[in-house]
């Protein structure tokens, strides 16, 4: 993502005392949530309006997602997704996060969605214990999927079930359709540096 700055003219020197912040989203793991949430923190300190988060992503723990979405529900900025390249299994549910017609998607992009993958091992017990945990992460991805789209609770996972459970792959023009995608195109920051200069007359001048 670009951003361009215009300055006012009556500027002579300016240095910005913060950069805007765009987030990018590559790995979903703990070290990325945590970035994910230092940079939504710093991003209210700019006094940028928006907060761009740029997703380009096969995916990675569910609880990182996790993560990261309760950092964008809490966010005081409205924030702005971007789909650049890919956003497979977590990264298309964080796309959806973004606030209503602020989600991009690049004409060239691809979504995949599909069920939480547990690879768990182990006694019979704790197995059977990551399974009930897999399927109550599924349950949810699914629910938030469908409530960002509009959709009914139930819809992405009846979809994905009658699609045999396999990956499922959705173009630009299908996210749109389907809800996930609000614009197909990227955006542009523009940042407007100004001084405004006005001429004041005192209150105890008799005009």
């Amino acid at each position: 993502m670009h951003w361009t700055t215009n300055y006012d003219g009556k500027i002579k020197e300016l240095e910005l005392r913060h950069s805007p912040v765009i987030i990018r989203v590559n790995k979903f793991d703990e070290d990325s949530a945590r970035n994910f949430a230092n940079d939504m923190a710093r991003a209210h300190n700019t006094g940028q309006p928006i907060i761009p988060v740029i997703i380009d992503s096969y995916g990675g723990q569910v609880y990182s997602l996790m993560s990261m979405i309760s950092a964008i529900n809490s966010s005081e900025l409205p924030v702005a997704t971007i789909v650049e390249g890919k956003a497979m299994s977590c990264g298309v549910i964080l796309f959806s996060c973004g606030a209503e017609g602020l989600r991009f998607i690049t004409p060239e992009a691809t979504l995949m969605i599909h069920d939480v993958s547990s690879g768990a091992w182990g006694k019979n017990e704790e197995i059977q214990a990551s399974a009930k945990e897999t399927k109550r992460l599924n349950k949810r991805i699914y629910e938030i999927l469908s409530d960002n789209c509009k959709k009914p609770r139930d819809y992405f996972w009846k979809e994905v079930q009658r699609r045999g459970r396999a990956d499922w792959f959705v173009t630009p023009k299908k996210a749109k359709k389907l809800g996930i995608a609000d614009v197909i195109g990227m955006p542009k920051l523009h940042i407007d540096v100004k001084v405004d200069i006005n001429l004041a007359i005192p209150e105890d001048i008799d005009i």
